[in-house]
């Protein structure tokens, strides 16, 4: 195949992707975008977790959140907690890395706040564990994932399945859906 080819088909895949999340996630995705405003209309947090990419679109969405999305207004609590190498290295050090995310959660979430874990398959032990502790500890949990979900489907209020096999094409629809999450919140406070 040619470059040019490539990158045709490429983009075709991506259109043909974003609509069959049209399809199938569209009042998910409201779903999951008025559990967020009600978390922080009553003063609770969002925490974002996830590896790998999974763990740049938690970053990247919780400065969504804080910094700002498209409107000026005031910072919105969000944390994404793959951001700290000095906790991440010594929870994973002492605990474990499938106990870098629940630990925190356990340090600082309360009930009523929401957990948006990120993984492309489903799978990952730490995010799973972490939901399990969200669970337990009272808050919202919300799952997007790919595939056909992965284990994190029973873990989760609402998940947002990414019907594509392919992380990259995922992950691309979960840095979406997360900026319409943020959209959707920050114009209706």
């Amino acid at each position: 195949m040619n470059p040019s080819e490539y990158i045709i088909n490429e983009m075709n895949e991506h259109m043909r992707l974003t609509q069959a999340c049209l399809d199938t996630l569209h009042l998910d995705i409201l779903k999951a975008a008025d559990i967020c405003l009600e978390a922080v209309r009553s003063r609770h947090t969002i925490f974002l977790f996830g590896n790998g990419g999974s763990a740049a679109d938690a970053s990247h969405i919780a400065a969504e959140f804080t910094g700002r999305y498209q409107l000026d207004r005031k910072g919105l609590p969000a944390i994404c907690l793959n951001a700290d190498p000095a906790v991440i290295t010594s929870i994973s050090n002492d605990f474990g890395y499938d106990q870098v995310y629940a630990r925190q959660l356990d340090a600082l979430a309360r009930k009523g706040d929401v957990c948006i874990g990120i993984t492309t398959s489903g799978r990952s032990a730490n995010v799973t564990i972490a939901l399990e502790k969200a669970a337990l500890i009272g808050c919202h949990t919300i799952g997007l994932t790919g595939r056909e979900g992965g284990e994190i489907v029973s873990l989760c209020n609402l998940s947002l399945i990414v019907p594509s096999q392919v992380t990259s094409r995922i992950q691309e629809m979960h840095i979406l859906i997360g900026h319409m999450i943020c959209h959707l919140v920050e114009s209706r406070l």
